[in-house]
Protein backbone atom coordinates (compact mmCIF):
# COMPACT_ATOMS: atom_id res chain seq x y z
CA UNK A 1 0.00 0.00 0.00
CA UNK A 2 1.53 3.27 -0.76
CA UNK A 3 1.64 6.00 1.66
CA UNK A 4 1.36 10.03 1.94
CA UNK A 5 3.53 11.10 5.07
CA UNK A 6 3.13 14.26 6.08
CA UNK A 7 6.25 16.12 8.35
CA UNK A 8 4.81 18.16 10.19
CA UNK A 9 6.89 20.32 12.63
CA UNK A 10 7.49 24.62 13.51
CA UNK A 11 9.98 26.23 10.78
CA UNK A 12 13.67 24.98 10.84
CA UNK A 13 12.75 21.84 13.16
CA UNK A 14 14.45 19.54 10.45
CA UNK A 15 11.57 18.74 8.01
CA UNK A 16 13.14 19.12 5.16
CA UNK A 17 16.53 17.35 5.95
CA UNK A 18 14.62 14.64 6.93
CA UNK A 19 12.25 14.42 3.96
CA UNK A 20 15.30 14.78 1.64
CA UNK A 21 17.02 11.98 3.64
CA UNK A 22 13.76 9.65 3.57
CA UNK A 23 13.80 10.57 -0.15
CA UNK A 24 17.16 9.50 -0.62
CA UNK A 25 16.83 6.47 1.03
CA UNK A 26 13.35 5.06 -0.69
CA UNK A 27 13.39 4.68 -4.24
CA UNK A 28 10.51 6.37 -6.02
CA UNK A 29 9.23 8.47 -3.12
CA UNK A 30 8.61 11.60 -4.16
CA UNK A 31 9.90 14.07 -1.54
CA UNK A 32 6.83 17.19 -1.97
CA UNK A 33 8.80 20.35 -0.15
CA UNK A 34 6.65 22.97 -1.56
CA UNK A 35 8.97 25.60 -0.07
CA UNK A 36 10.50 24.35 -2.99
CA UNK A 37 8.09 24.95 -5.38
CA UNK A 38 7.10 28.95 -4.75
CA UNK A 39 10.62 30.07 -7.03
CA UNK A 40 8.66 28.00 -9.46
CA UNK A 41 5.81 30.82 -9.49
CA UNK A 42 6.68 34.65 -10.99
CA UNK A 43 5.97 37.46 -8.64
CA UNK A 44 6.50 34.69 -5.29
CA UNK A 45 8.44 36.94 -3.13
CA UNK A 46 5.25 39.46 -3.63
CA UNK A 47 2.67 38.86 -0.59
CA UNK A 48 0.14 40.12 -2.85
CA UNK A 49 0.33 37.14 -5.09
CA UNK A 50 -0.76 34.81 -2.21
CA UNK A 51 2.05 32.03 -3.14
CA UNK A 52 0.70 30.02 -0.68
CA UNK A 53 -2.93 29.97 -1.83
CA UNK A 54 -1.93 29.09 -5.44
CA UNK A 55 0.55 26.27 -4.80
CA UNK A 56 -1.14 23.92 -2.09
CA UNK A 57 -3.72 22.91 -4.52
CA UNK A 58 -0.32 22.18 -6.90
CA UNK A 59 0.68 19.87 -4.10
CA UNK A 60 -2.36 18.19 -3.45
CA UNK A 61 -2.77 17.75 -7.50
CA UNK A 62 1.24 16.26 -7.37
CA UNK A 63 0.52 13.84 -4.19
CA UNK A 64 -2.37 12.21 -6.21
CA UNK A 65 -0.62 12.00 -8.87
CA UNK A 66 2.34 10.16 -7.19
CA UNK A 67 0.43 8.18 -5.00
CA UNK A 68 -2.02 7.47 -8.60
CA UNK A 69 1.27 5.80 -10.05
CA UNK A 70 1.71 3.42 -6.35
CA UNK A 71 4.56 5.63 -5.40
CA UNK A 72 5.30 6.92 -1.55
CA UNK A 73 4.84 10.73 -0.69
CA UNK A 74 6.72 12.77 1.73
CA UNK A 75 5.32 16.15 2.33
CA UNK A 76 7.49 18.35 4.74
CA UNK A 77 4.96 21.08 5.60
CA UNK A 78 4.46 22.90 8.72
CA UNK A 79 0.31 22.86 8.41
CA UNK A 80 -1.70 24.34 11.94
CA UNK A 81 -5.10 24.31 10.91
CA UNK A 82 -6.71 20.70 10.85
CA UNK A 83 -8.33 21.59 7.50
CA UNK A 84 -5.31 22.04 5.81
CA UNK A 85 -4.24 18.62 6.90
CA UNK A 86 -7.63 16.76 5.87
CA UNK A 87 -7.21 17.98 2.46
CA UNK A 88 -4.09 15.75 2.20
CA UNK A 89 -5.78 13.03 3.97
CA UNK A 90 -8.44 12.58 1.57
CA UNK A 91 -5.63 12.85 -1.42
CA UNK A 92 -4.31 9.64 0.09
CA UNK A 93 -7.49 8.18 0.74
CA UNK A 94 -9.12 9.02 -2.81
CA UNK A 95 -5.61 7.25 -4.17
CA UNK A 96 -6.32 4.21 -1.81
CA UNK A 97 -2.92 5.74 -0.12
CA UNK A 98 -2.60 5.24 4.01
CA UNK A 99 -2.27 8.62 5.55
CA UNK A 100 0.87 9.16 8.17
CA UNK A 101 0.67 12.13 10.33
CA UNK A 102 4.51 13.00 12.24
CA UNK A 103 5.01 16.18 14.45
CA UNK A 104 8.96 16.96 14.62
CA UNK A 105 9.21 18.96 18.16
CA UNK A 106 11.90 20.28 20.10
CA UNK A 107 11.20 22.53 23.30
CA UNK A 108 9.35 25.76 22.34
CA UNK A 109 12.74 28.07 23.15
CA UNK A 110 14.66 25.68 21.32
CA UNK A 111 12.90 25.41 18.04
CA UNK A 112 12.44 29.13 18.03
CA UNK A 113 16.21 29.57 18.18
CA UNK A 114 16.94 26.89 15.70
CA UNK A 115 15.23 29.16 13.44
CA UNK A 116 17.54 31.90 14.16
CA UNK A 117 20.33 29.69 13.98
CA UNK A 118 19.48 28.38 10.95
CA UNK A 119 21.45 29.58 7.63
CA UNK A 120 19.51 28.91 4.36
CA UNK A 121 21.25 30.75 1.54
CA UNK A 122 18.19 29.92 -0.75
CA UNK A 123 16.31 32.73 -2.28
CA UNK A 124 13.29 31.08 -0.32
CA UNK A 125 16.01 30.88 2.71
CA UNK A 126 16.15 34.48 2.38
CA UNK A 127 13.11 35.51 1.89
CA UNK A 128 11.59 33.44 4.25
CA UNK A 129 13.32 34.80 7.14
CA UNK A 130 12.47 38.35 6.04
CA UNK A 131 9.09 37.43 6.64
CA UNK A 132 9.22 36.00 9.99
CA UNK A 133 11.41 38.86 10.63
CA UNK A 134 8.57 41.45 9.51
CA UNK A 135 5.84 39.62 11.29
CA UNK A 136 7.13 39.22 15.03
CA UNK A 137 10.35 37.07 14.80
CA UNK A 138 10.56 35.28 17.77
CA UNK A 139 7.36 36.23 18.91
CA UNK A 140 5.53 34.52 15.51
CA UNK A 141 7.62 31.60 15.77
CA UNK A 142 6.44 30.99 19.40
CA UNK A 143 3.09 31.20 18.11
CA UNK A 144 3.55 28.91 15.35
CA UNK A 145 4.76 26.51 17.70
CA UNK A 146 1.77 26.87 20.44
CA UNK A 147 -0.45 26.24 16.99
CA UNK A 148 1.26 23.03 16.70
CA UNK A 149 0.38 21.90 19.94
CA UNK A 150 -3.01 22.88 19.89
CA UNK A 151 -3.26 20.64 17.00
CA UNK A 152 -1.76 17.61 18.69
CA UNK A 153 -3.93 17.13 20.65
CA UNK A 154 -6.65 17.66 17.90
CA UNK A 155 -5.22 15.32 16.01
CA UNK A 156 -4.70 12.07 18.02
CA UNK A 157 -3.39 9.76 15.48
CA UNK A 158 -0.25 11.86 14.42
CA UNK A 159 2.84 10.96 16.11
CA UNK A 160 5.18 13.44 18.15
CA UNK A 161 8.91 12.96 17.19
CA UNK A 162 11.28 14.42 19.11
CA UNK A 163 13.65 16.65 17.03
CA UNK A 164 17.50 17.03 19.16
CA UNK A 165 19.50 19.52 17.38
CA UNK A 166 22.56 18.47 15.33
CA UNK A 167 21.45 14.23 15.60
CA UNK A 168 20.22 14.16 12.56
CA UNK A 169 20.24 10.28 11.87
CA UNK A 170 19.33 9.72 15.61
CA UNK A 171 15.96 11.76 14.76
CA UNK A 172 15.08 10.18 11.15
CA UNK A 173 15.91 6.81 13.13
CA UNK A 174 12.99 7.63 15.18
CA UNK A 175 11.03 8.77 12.36
CA UNK A 176 11.74 5.05 10.85
CA UNK A 177 10.08 3.82 14.21
CA UNK A 178 7.47 5.92 14.43
CA UNK A 179 6.17 4.43 11.05
CA UNK A 180 7.33 1.55 11.76
CA UNK A 181 9.79 0.20 9.40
Amino acid sequence: MTVLIHLNGPPAIGKSTLSALYADRHAGVLNLDIDSLHPLVGGWRDEDNHTHEVLRPVALAMASSHLAGGRDVILPQYLARSSEIEAFEAVARDQGAGFREIILLADRAEAVARFERRSDDTAWGWHNSRLVARYGGPAMLAGMYDRLLELVRQRPSAVVVRAEAGAVEETYAALLRALGT
